[in-house]
This record gives C-alpha cells, structure tokens and sequence, in this order.
C-alpha cells in the first residue's frame, strides 16, 4: 500500500493535476498551472503534427522546470502511437498518463529515462494489470468524470483501489472545491485529476459558446452518450443531443461487439466522434456536442486559469488546517 502523495511523487507544491482534456488543454493554460504550484497535462492528440507537438512540449519546457504531463491514447484508435510516443521519450516529458489500451510498451520503455507512467482505470482489475506491468500510479476515472467517465463513485473506486492495490491512486473525476481534494485524501487517494471546471478559463480556445454553455447549465444537465465513440462520454444535454439520443443504434452496437468489426468500429466511431466534439468546440452550429462532467455545478464565469487553481488550492490549504 503506498502513502506517497502526488506532490511528493512529483516534487510539486499541491497534490493536484490539471487534467488533458481533448481539444481543450494548451500550452496557456498548461503554464498558468504550473505558475500556481500544481502539475497539468494536455493530450498528444490536441496536436495534429509532430511538429506542433514538440513546438508545445519545448514552449512549456522554456517557460517552466515544473513537472507536467502527455496523455497518450495507446490503442489502434490512435495511428500516431508510436512516433508521439517517441516524441515524448526523446523530449523526456515528466510523465505520461496513457488511456484506451495496454500501457506496456510506454512502461518498458519510459523506466529507463525515469518518465513516470501513470494509467487511467476504472475498475480493480484494470488497476491490478497496469500495476503488475510497472505503472508508477493510477488515474481512477471514477463516474463523476468529465469524457470518458467510470462508473464507480469517487469514494467506492478509491477505497477499491486503496485495499488492493500498492501505488498511488490519482482520483479523477467530481472536483470542484479544494474540499473535494480533502476528500479524496482522506479516502485514500495520493491526490486529483481535475478537468471541467477549467474549461472555461480566459486561457482556453474553445468558441464563446462553449464557455457559455458551461455556466448556463448545471449538474442536471450532463448526460452519457455512447453515440461519440464508441465509449460512455459525458455531455452537455444540449436540443441537439437530445435530439441525436444517448443510446449507439443497432448497427453502431453490432459494429461495436462483433469482434472482427469491433477494431475498425472503434476507430471510425472514435474518428467521427472526435470531429463532432471538435466542430463544437471551436464553432457553434446547432449540432453542437459539448464535453463536460457533474462539476459544471460549480462554474459561474469565464476566469483566468491561474485565478481558478489559485482559488482551489487555497480552499485545499484551508480545509487541511482545518482538520
């Protein structure tokens, strides 16, 4: 059982990660957090050439000596596997947290460079893979997430996880307040993963819209699809979602569970899915698919990233005193 918490695993001030979100996280708002104490990622897909890939990596690396992060879709779903996961080695990044696939080549290979690899999981038995193979910690995608969200709660993965698994656990998923960070501590967890309440900061290139979106509605209004790709994905209940339904048709569900079908399924679905959620994100049209998690509850207005994790950590500092 391991008691090492993310800030000390990563020589951080605040056990708290900025999570990648898709079409989302940048460089802007990668440096803000950093500035502030904590550690932020940013998926490697945000990033359509090698090049505008090493260009982020090296303008965060100029910027700050601070730890941060790469997440790295591990599957067939991702054709750029293999030369974004060279990228990252050959640029030593502090950590990568892969998703959707076996993390055993990212393992093997970032040991010897001392890159930490950190593996999203939604349930023990993943976590017990990714542990045997040498992970340094555990994403627990717990059901409030934001995306690809799990379908546990916060405390049941955690406690999961805590009894049977011996590296740290990173919960993610429902954090809004630096209460909710106390929390998941006190549950076990080494520290969080948060994501949707910085989707509207002043930093981040999503379309007034979105950001819009985001303070006009509220927990009630986030929904999963399976439509996207392929995955449950929680959304913003939009007409036009409601109108699209939640639920994968007939031919999405058999494309999605007959084995031979299922691999190209997954990539065409993925595929597609990425394109509806970029055109939303960047331009408001009436189909429109927003990506956000239960925290949405708490975001009121469009602020400066480093305003947002300033206020979260303060809130963290002041519930641990008070303790």
């Amino acid at each position: 059982m391991s008691n090492i918490t993310l800030d000390k695993l990563l020589g951080i001030e605040y056990p708290v990660i900025v999570a990648p979100m898709f079409l989302i996280s940048n460089t802007k708002m990668i440096k803000a957090a950093l500035s502030q104490g904590v550690t932020a990622a940013f998926p490697a897909l945000n990033y359509r050439t090698d090049q505008e890939l090493r260009a982020a990596i090296r303008e965060i690396k100029a910027f700050s000596s601070k730890p941060f992060g790469v997440n790295l879709i591990v599957n067939k779903s991702n054709p750029k596997y293999k030369s974004q996961l060279d990228t990252l080695l050959e640029l030593k990044v502090d950590y990568i947290i892969t998703s959707l696939g076996n993390p055993k080549e990212v393992i093997e290979r970032c040991r010897p460079l001392g890159i930490k690899v950190f593996c999203d999981v939604v349930d023990l038995q993943y976590a017990q893979k990714v542990e045997a193979l040498g992970a340094d910690a555990v994403i627990a995608v717990n059901a409030r997430a934001g995306g690809h969200a799990g379908n546990l709660s916060p405390q049941e993965l955690i406690t999961e996880l805590k009894e049977h698994c011996n590296i740290p656990i990173i919960s993610a998923g429902g954090v809004a307040h630096g209460q909710d960070i106390k929390q998941a501590i006190d549950w076990g967890a080494a520290g969080v993963s948060v994501g949707t309440i910085f989707i509207a900061c002043e930093e981040s290139d999503i379309s007034p819209e979105y950001k819009q979106a985001m303070i006009d509605y509220g927990e009630k209004d986030i929904v999963r699809t399976n439509k996207l790709s392929g995955s449950p994905l929680t959304v913003i209940n939009t007409p036009y979602v409601q109108q699209l339904g939640t639920k994968a048709n007939l031919l999405e569900w058999i494309l999605n569970n007959n084995k031979t079908l299922k691999k190209y399924a997954k990539m065409l679905i993925a595929l597609r899915g990425m394109k509806a959620v970029e055109k939303a994100a960047f331009g408001a049209t009436y189909k429109t698919v927003w990506c956000a998690g239960p925290a949405i509850e708490h975001v009121k207005r469009v602020l400066p990233m480093a305003q947002i994790v300033r206020t979260l950590v303060e809130e963290y500092t002041l519930a641990h005193k008070q303790s």
